[in-house]
């Protein structure tokens, strides 16, 4: 699994003109499934995210996690993470899951983000054209791949 975590003041996401889902304080997680994945690199991201230490503590140091700020989660699914650009200028999604395999591993990484942070996570629509829109907090941005763990 590939994530890009931003860490967001508010964002939201739209389709057909009509908000989804939207927060305030909290991440923004862009997450593509590959071919590789399962429920154990799942489990792996959601607990690596859970305590990442990307948000400020009293002395403007990023000392504090997701928890520690009770804030909220956005997870948007996100195939293209999986583009590969080596050859040509078409990019080739030859690594992403498809659907049968990335929407229950999506949903049960919803579910877990939802344990942890105990409360409703917001989620786009598998597959949908969405519009996704955002405050950067920082800007902050980290990217994470749970095949590189070492």
């Amino acid at each position: 699994m590939r994530v890009v975590i931003q860490r967001v003041s508010e964002a939201s996401v739209s389709i057909d003109g009509k908000v989804k889902s939207s927060i305030n304080n909290g991440y923004v997680l862009l997450l593509g499934v590959s071919t590789e994945d399962d429920n154990m690199d799942a489990d792996w991201l959601v607990n690596k995210i859970l305590n990442l230490r990307i948000f400020s503590d009293e002395s403007g140091m990023m000392n504090k996690s997701i928890i520690d700020v009770d804030g909220s989660v956005l997870v948007i699914s996100q195939f293209t993470l999986y583009a590969k650009t080596k050859k040509g200028n078409r990019p080739s999604f030859i690594k992403a899951a498809k659907p049968d395999v990335a929407i229950p591993l999506y949903e049960y990484f919803v579910r877990r983000m939802e344990e942890g942070i105990g409360h409703e996570v917001g989620t786009g629509v598998f597959g949908a054209d969405m519009k996704v829109s955002l405050v950067n907090d920082g800007p902050v941005t980290i990217t994470i791949d749970t095949k590189n763990k070492e």
